[in-house]
């Protein structure tokens, strides 16, 4: 059985890219569910595959569902139904991945190689290779996440600094200190 290695970048940075091998005979459903696992996103939204060619021109579509609120030039075809094979017309095929309607998600999906034999050790669709830090689905996400909340949690002085005196920065906290320091440059020494 023929093992497609298929490689997802994210449009906005093409230094981000997933690889996830996947049974030539499994559908776009699978391939979907499969980039959503890999960029760490939810399976809340709507979304949709285009053929491309080389110039990443959007061509039929292979959709999740049929959209009622969408207009099609020709119904699309549906993911669950769709085996990838049907739809990889040469070595290099193309595809544009459009996640979530609101957002656009936008990923570019190009087939990079095709493999005779599986690996038993494998359940397909996997994600063989990872690069660069995902973009986040909702806000922060990657190094700064978790660790920055640890960070905060450790540091914060908000609570205990207050109760000890300390104030914010640009509050008028403890007055006396001012006070001194106007007078000692008052008297000059004398």
């Amino acid at each position: 059985m023929a093992i497609l290695r298929i490689r997802i970048y994210w449009e906005d940075d093409d230094s981000i890219y997933r690889d996830i091998a996947i049974r030539h005979s499994q559908t776009f459903a699978d391939l979907h569910g499969a980039i959503l696992k890999a960029y760490e996103f939810d399976n809340k939204h709507k979304a949709t595959f285009y053929r491309s060619n080389d110039n990443w021109q959007r061509g039929r579509e292979i959709s999740l569902e049929k959209y009622d609120d969408k207009v099609y030039k020709a119904d699309p075809l549906l993911m669950a139904e769709t085996a990838l094979a049907s739809e990889i017309k040469g070595p290099n095929q193309r595809f544009i991945y459009v996640y979530d309607f609101n957002k656009i998600w936008t990923f570019l999906v190009e087939l990079i190689n095709v493999d005779k034999d599986e690996n038993k050790k494998l359940t397909y669709p996997t994600c063989i290779r990872t690069e660069g830090i995902a973009p986040s689905q909702y806000g922060t996400k990657g190094l700064v996440d978790s660790r920055l909340a640890e960070v905060e949690e450790k540091y914060d002085l908000n609570a205990e600094a207050l109760s000890e005196g300390f104030s914010e920065e640009g509050e008028e906290g403890d007055s006396s200190e001012e006070e001194e320091a106007t007078t000692d440059e008052g008297n000059d020494g004398f």
